[in-house]
């Protein structure tokens, strides 16, 4: 930032700690999760409390300054951290507190999915995430969120009771079902579009602290099979179970046998949340099914479980992603499936698919702003990888991978899923909705202040 009043007195009013290129901290500061991107912000004003970050929107907006919102950093498409501009860095608010007689948690928007099950599952409670520990619960909840939890218990923004959020303006405000009804509304899915949420009151349901984990690796070739078999069994499958279907490159470490290091593979993976008995006999189908390579079913704890995928999506690598919402996996996305996995690009890319229905299905389209709720299962197309030389090669086998199943697909898209190249596919994430988000967008903020983002314009 150029010395001038404005910002020193900027630096004088506010009370974190704020970070510039000379000082040290810098580089770690301005990095994201995601390696694609490499940006150099003018500095990083890192927030202790919501008082923070209403010096640094007010800042912002006086001096018409670039500026980005960053929680966990967990960032597919780029959008925490920018070019010469203001960080707001919301990491430092990542206070967890649980209620257990109430079955609520007070969440700030800086603590990750890991933070929040950690505190949580010392009462036996969780509330439905991702289904990777490093995750910033911020971005997650705005989006939507989904996981293991979520046929039985819905999204993250299903379990929001209410935030405090900083509006455009600079204030201070509560959102929640009989206050501030609209923005409540819209922010249960609109993402950052609507102001720097700094804290959340979550619902949190009876879970663990064990669960029953099962994991089974098959050979690539059986695939085909392997799909066919999972769309069946997800037909029947009870709201306790959440089941995965996977593609990717087995690594290279013990317990995989070392014929198959390196290979394609097929998988399934799931997480069975009720009685462990009765989830013994719920995964019998599953568990006497093909003939895989490397398979397991035993208790686990649900806080392991969610950290389970914690060293397949390292910081520093390149990712990218492409998704779509289905209907049904209907042969010709299966075999297209099957066609492009054979030789996944990129050392860490995944191909997946996750259920949708359940609970997540019961709540109507505009019940919030996630419209999703028709949608069977979602398809994420996400290739990983450590050489730039290769990004041309590797985006491309994505996107020609997720134009092939287009016509397959419901035409929506998970907002936290879309990469930056698709700002043509807002209006696909929000689908009925989006007219009247732009409405909200437009009393909430008519000037498009919070823009970096999947962006909605204001009508």
């Amino acid at each position: 930032m150029e010395t001038t009043s404005a910002t020193e007195q900027f630096t004088k009013s506010f009370k974190g700690d704020l970070i510039t290129p000379e000082e040290q901290g810098y580089d770690e500061a301005r990095q994201l999760w995601n390696g694609l991107y490499d940006k150099y912000p003018a500095a990083i004003a890192r927030c202790r409390k919501a008082e923070d970050v209403v010096t640094a929107v007010n800042f912002v907006r006086e001096n018409n300054m670039i500026f980005s919102v960053k929680g966990g950093g967990h960032d597919y498409a780029g959008n925490s951290v920018c070019d010469d501009g203001l960080v707001i860095d919301l990491s430092p608010m990542n206070k967890v507190e649980i209620d257990a007689s109430n079955k609520k948690a007070y969440v700030q928007a800086g603590a990750k999915v890991g933070e929040f099950d950690s505190a949580a599952q010392i009462h036996g409670l969780a509330t439905p995430t991702g289904t990777v520990s490093t995750i910033g619960i911020g971005g997650l909840a705005l989006g939507g969120g989904s996981g293991y939890l979520s046929l039985r218990f819905g999204l993250t923004l299903d379990n929001i009771l209410s935030v405090e959020i900083v509006t455009a303006d600079g204030k201070i405000i509560t959102a929640r079902e009989k206050e501030n009804e609209d923005l409540f509304w819209a922010i249960r899915g609109g993402g950052g579009n609507f102001g720097i949420v700094t804290s959340f009151t979550f619902r949190l349901h009876e879970v663990g602290p064990e669960v029953l984990s099962f994991q089974a690796y098959f050979p690539y070739e059986d695939s085909r099979e392997i799909l066919q078999f999972y769309r069946k069994f997800m037909d029947n499958a009870p709201e306790e179970l959440g089941c995965y279907a996977f593609f990717l490159n087995v690594p290279p470490i013990d317990p995989f046998p070392k014929e198959f290091h390196g290979k394609t593979t097929c998988a399934l993976i799931a997480c069975y949340t009720g009685d462990l008995q009765k989830g013994k006999e719920e995964l019998k189908a599953l568990e006497n099914f093909g003939k895989p390579f490397l398979k397991f079913l035993q208790p686990m704890e649900y806080t392991a479980l969610q950290k389970s995928f914690d060293a397949g999506m390292p910081k520093g690598l390149r990712w990218y992603t492409k998704a779509h919402y289905l209907s049904e996996i209907s042969d010709f996305t299966l075999e297209t499936l099957t066609d492009f996995t054979e030789n996944l690009p990129g050392d860490h890319t995944m191909v997946y698919l996750e259920p949708v229905g359940g609970a997540v299905a019961k709540p109507s389209s505009s019940a919030t702003a996630f419209p999703h709720r028709n949608a069977a299962y979602s398809l994420h197309i996400f290739p990983g990888w450590n050489d730039g030389a290769e990004d041309a090669k590797i985006i491309d086998w994505a996107k020609k991978f997720h134009k092939k199943v287009e016509a397959e697909s419901t035409g929506g898209v998970y907002v936290n899923l879309l990469a930056h190249d698709e700002k043509e596919r807002v209006r696909a994430a929000y689908g009925e909705n989006y007219e009247r988000l732009k409405k909200l967008k437009k009393k909430w903020d008519p000037k498009n202040l919070f823009r970096m983002n999947h962006n909605i314009e204001p009508e």
